[in-house]
């Protein structure tokens, strides 16, 4: 089975640790850097993956303070 895109494992990494409480709204995301690190990954697709999820209402992103779970992410 081929891998899934990176942004895609990020996005659902990070959905499924909000439903299932691991992160909760108010949380701080680690940092671009060390999503990175985390997912072998350049800084492109992590941006792009953190986009969608800011997008979708599932976090908040503040310039130059990074980002956090939204304050009542979607269901």
């Amino acid at each position: 089975m081929p891998r899934k895109p990176v942004y895609e494992q990020v996005i659902e990494d990070v959905t499924t640790s909000v439903r299932n409480g691991a992160l909760r709204p108010g949380d701080k995301l680690p940092s671009i850097a060390e999503l990175c690190a985390q997912y072998d990954a350049s800084a492109t697709p992590i941006r792009y993956a953190l986009r969608i999820l800011d997008e979708r209402g599932w976090i908040e992103t503040h310039q130059g303070k990074g980002s956090f779970v939204a304050a009542t992410p979607p269901e």
